[in-house]
């Protein structure tokens, strides 16, 4: 089983910010994001790699980031950046180091090996972008390879051009592979985390999607613009009527404990229930107490 995550540590906003963008880095400390990602791949061009590296680790050693998670994504396996990146990502000791494009449970265990020959912290966790078919069909083996595994991050872009399929609303050809990753994710105690919405100008769109994330079981969302965070944010934390519901089926329980049969507002309640109206508390709990740090 994977392990290294904190429990009901909230991951509803997970954020890319380039590292070669100075300013970007410092204006992620005031975001109300729930973790970041300082990308030294897409999002950075050839020449500026270096200068990318040691600003995400100059960040991920700062501690100027609040109770913000702090992840750095390297470049892929098999780029001329990678060991390098991930060497120095290792010795940097951020909360997590995300890898693209990992496809199997070898290559799991051999970024780990990496990680741990490079000196990572105990603290410093892998997470593993799974953004191929090849990774939709071992997304089991590769989440349960590792205890250092704690976040698989869909890659929905690429999962769409290696399908040969299109975007679309409700992601219709896609579904399968996120179904997959979803199931493993759960059978291996995984978190896992939702592609990114492409186009930061349509409102509706990113809303519909994030819901459809949260419906599906995602924990959170990757995401490409500060401006797509609190809408994030408010998608995958439980509403008040969802924490309302929690209490009294939590309170019907307790007090029909030992009666064979507790109803709440007409409805059976069981195991099941009870085990989903505690998650749903247990989130909302610390989801408030990241809001009170922050405001202190």
């Amino acid at each position: 089983m994977s392990g290294g995550q904190v429990a009901h540590r909230p991951r509803r906003s997970v954020l890319y910010m380039p590292a070669s963008n100075e300013r970007a880095l410092e204006k992620a400390k005031t975001l109300p994001v729930d973790a970041l990602i300082l990308d030294l791949e897409d999002a950075v061009a050839p020449d500026a790699k270096d200068q990318a590296r040691e600003n995400a680790c100059a960040a991920a050693r700062s501690g100027t980031y609040g109770r913000r998670e702090v992840t750095i994504r390297v470049n892929g396996t098999g780029t001329r950046w990678h060991e390098a990146d991930l060497a120095a990502a290792a010795q940097a000791g951020p909360d997590g180091i995300v890898v693209p494009k990992v496809g199997s449970a070898q290559e799991v265990l051999a970024l780990v090996a990496a990680m741990e020959a490079a000196g990572a912290p105990e603290h410093t966790a892998l997470w593993a972008m799974v953004e191929t078919p090849r990774a939709m069909l071992h997304c089991e083996e590769i989440a349960a390879a590792s205890d250092r595994l704690a976040v698989l991050v869909m890659g929905t872009n690429d999962l769409a051009k290696e399908l040969h399929a299109e975007h679309v609303p409700g992601r219709q050809p896609l579904l399968p592979g996120l179904g997959l990753c979803l199931l493993a994710a759960r059978a291996t105690g995984t978190v896992i985390l939702d592609g990114v919405f492409n186009n930061v100008k349509d409102a509706a769109g990113f809303e519909a999607e994030c819901v459809q994330g949260r419906q599906m079981g995602f924990d959170g969302k990757t995401l490409i613009h500060p401006g797509q965070v609190e809408a994030c944010n408010a998608a995958f934390a439980p509403s008040e009527a969802q924490v309302e519901e929690a209490e009294g089926i939590l309170a019907a329980w307790e007090a029909g404990a030992g009666s064979g049969v507790v109803t709440y507002q007409g409805r059976m309640v069981e195991n099941l229930h009870v085990e989903t109206a505690r998650r749903v508390l247990d989130t909302a709990a610390a989801i408030r107490s990241l809001q009170v740090e922050s405001q202190g």
